[in-house]
């Protein structure tokens, strides 16, 4: 979970932040706090509190006023940080999702169709990202232990909510749900592209990505013996 968009989330919870907020965001250019507190009905002082909280937790930027032709300190002006803030239990990556099947409509070869287009853009994007956290962790050469552990921990961060279970990492949520369920055939077959890319660049040749569709949980696993039967839930599913 992005512990950074929960606190957003939680500081608009406080009715008078996120009237404030609320100004801010519709004044259309940097407000002061005199103007701030005039328009919610409070003090100066209390705006700058409140404000400044609103800055901590990234949802307005502040900065020194310039030219304001008054005698004295130049205000500080408040104006909206224009960061995302999203919260989704349990986690979801349709930002990705999203990012692969635009991709895959811009990068349509003629000799492909789309479905294959998507296929691949969404193996070179998990090959990517695990390109990036090999170069970033630098693990040498790994055996399965090591590279089941190494892929588990990228993915928790993407919300994967891996889980180990013997020589199996399984994955047990879904971050591109609902999705899946919308078109079970693409998005799973993209997300097992995807997740075969990213062991691919993390080069974790002992590990294969492996469709094993299962209720409640990803239609994918990561196993270090590919060859192993499916329980028999996971068989009932497929």
């Amino acid at each position: 979970m992005d512990v950074r968009s929960v606190a957003a989330i939680a500081a608009l919870d406080d009715p008078v932040r996120a009237a404030l907020f609320t100004f801010v965001r519709d004044a259309g250019a940097p407000v002061s706090r005199e103007s701030a507190a005039a328009a919610v009905g409070i003090s100066r002082k209390l705006a700058a509190f409140h404000l400044d909280k609103l800055v901590a937790v990234g949802l307005v930027t502040s900065r020194i006023g310039t030219g304001s032709g008054r005698v004295g300190r130049a205000p500080r002006l408040y104006e909206p940080s224009g960061q995302d803030v999203q919260v989704c239990v349990p986690a979801r990556e349709h930002g990705t999702l999203a990012e692969i099947l635009l991709a895959a409509v811009l990068d349509e070869q003629p000799d492909e169709r789309a479905e294959q287009s998507v296929l691949r853009v969404a193996r070179d994007c998990g090959t990517r990202m695990g390109r990036d956290e090999r170069d970033r962790v630098r693990p040498g050469r790994m055996g399965a232990e090591r590279a089941l552990g190494l892929a588990a921990a990228l993915l928790e961060r993407h919300g994967f909510s891996p889980a180990r279970e013997g020589q199996q990492v399984i994955l047990r949520n879904c971050p591109f749900h609902p999705f899946a369920q919308a078109a079970p055939e693409l998005v799973c077959g993209l997300n097992h592209a995807f997740l075969s890319g990213v062991l691919e660049g993390l080069q974790a040749d002992a590990v294969k990505a492996v469709l094993a569709p299962c209720e409640g949980q990803c239609c994918v696993r990561l196993s270090s013996d590919p060859e192993r039967r499916i329980a028999p839930a996971a068989r009932a599913a497929t």
